[in-house]
């Protein structure tokens, strides 16, 4: 049997993403749009997100970055608030490291935000517990 080493079929679609270096214009919170911080994934396209208004929101991704941009704990998000639910949004655009860097040194993102790191506000329910093993006793 051969293999299927061709462009053809489902190889076609998994070609290089060549867009990948390219910059972007950055885009900047609009009226109903707040900048916010992913806290935790939910899973099946839903996040919980920490607004830097101060308020924690439920968060969907849109279909047009659900399976091409990556969404990960800790990065920075544009939310889309809903008009009739305050407490949920649908997420626009991720922006990357150095994005998120320029929107803080212009003042759009408060300087307590943490960038590029993945325990952002501590995680809810987990007390530092210490531990003293008496290997002696043994």
């Amino acid at each position: 049997m051969p293999k299927n080493k061709g462009k053809g079929g489902k190889n076609r679609r998994r070609g290089k993403n060549e867009n990948e270096n390219e910059k972007r214009e950055l885009t900047y919170a609009e009226e109903g749009q707040m900048y916010a911080q992913v806290t935790k994934m939910l899973g099946n396209g839903r996040i919980e997100a920490a607004c830097f208004d101060g308020v924690k929101r439920l968060g969907h991704i849109r279909g047009k970055l659900r399976k091409k941009v990556w969404i990960n704990q800790g990065d920075i998000i544009l939310l889309s608030l809903r008009e009739f639910q305050d407490e949920k949004g649908d997420v626009i655009l991720k922006y990357t490291a150095d994005e998120a860097r320029t929107l803080k040194n212009q003042g759009e993102l408060p300087e307590t935000a943490k960038i590029n790191e993945t325990d952002t506000f501590g995680a809810e329910g987990e007390d530092d517990l210490d531990f003293e093993f008496d290997v002696d006793a043994i």
